[in-house]
This record gives structure tokens, C-alpha cells and sequence, in this order.
């Protein structure tokens, strides 16, 4: 009875998902399988729906305005609880020993690596165009030699990043 019922009801509720989906936000599969799993609750507890077609459709409209309920209620964090403005100590050290050695490492490096590295590390945020602008080399040839610049950074780091 069951597998009948699921499957005369799987085109009816895939519809009413869509439907619905659209005006609350939500996504149609989330929507499907809640209303799946209201059934199966339902069946479990020996109350199978008298009229399995409207019993479908209202409880697709009704898991559809609960979805909108929550989303109007959730409320995003400012900032990541990872951003977290309080730190611990010894993550604050840690964090300080890892700049440390990025910017040591920086200053190691071959050519203009060091300073095109320091242009793209800058607080300032900088654009390709203003970087390009104040080592003095094209725009396109950026991409190539930050590439080559984070290769040799990547070997230089290896086997700090080993000892640890």
C-alpha cells in the first residue's frame, strides 16, 4: 500500500514542491522531502490520510510557510564566529608566528617577487592595475609572475610548514 501511495503521489508532490518553492524561498527537494517524511510520521502512527491528494497539497503549503517563518526569523552572524573579535592568546602567538614567517619569507625572495608579494599581502586591497602601476610592468604580465612569485614562495615555506 505503501509503495502505491508513493508512487500515484511522487508527480502530484513534485509540482505542488515546485510551486511553492518558488514563493517561500525554499528548494523544492527540501520541500519534497519534508512532506515525505510527514507522511511516513503519519503512516508509522497508523493515520493514513483519508484524501491522499489534498492531505499532499496542504502539507506542502504548510511546510512551505514554516520554511518562511524560519527564514524571516534566522539572522546572520556580523561576522563568522571563526572572525570572532576576542581571540585567545595563544591564537593570537600563533597567528603572529605564522605573519611572521609569511613576510620573512617574502623578503627572501628572488627579483620583484618580494615586492609584488607585499603589493598583493597590502591591507590596501590594491587592484591589478594599481599594482601594475607601481612595480612599473604591464597589467598581463601580472598574472604570470605572481604565479612564478607564489611557486617559489610555496618552496621557500615547505619546510617550515614540514616542521611544524
Amino acid at each position: 500500500m505503501t509503495h502505491d501511495l508513493v508512487t500515484t503521489l511522487r508527480p502530484l508532490l513534485t509540482a505542488e514542491a515546485s510551486a511553492e518553492a518558488y514563493a517561500s524561498g525554499a528548494d523544492p527537494g527540501d520541500l519534497e522531502q519534508a512532506v515525505w517524511l510527514r507522511l511516513l510520521e503519519r503512516l508509522e502512527a497508523d493515520r493514513p490520510p483519508r484524501d491522499p491528494h489534498r492531505w499532499l497539497r496542504s502539507a506542502v503549503r504548510m511546510e512551505a510557510r514554516r520554511c518562511r517563518r524560519t527564514t524571516r526569523a534566522e539572522r546572520p552572524y556580523a561576522a563568522e564566529p571563526a572572525d570572532a573579535v576576542e581571540r585567545e592568546p595563544e591564537e593570537l602567538v600563533l597567528t603572529a608566528a605564522r605573519h611572521r614567517a609569511l613576510h620573512d619569507a617574502v623578503r627572501r625572495l628572488p627579483g620583484r617577487c618580494p615586492r609584488l608579494m607585499q603589493a598583493l599581502l597590502s591591507p590596501r586591497d590594491l587592484t591589478y592595475r594599481e599594482i601594475a602601476g607601481e612595480l612599473g610592468i604591464s597589467q598581463g604580465s601580472l598574472g604570470p609572475e605572481r604565479s612564478r612569485c607564489l611557486g617559489c614562495l610555496r618552496r621557500l615555506l615547505t619546510p617550515e610548514v614540514a616542521a611544524r
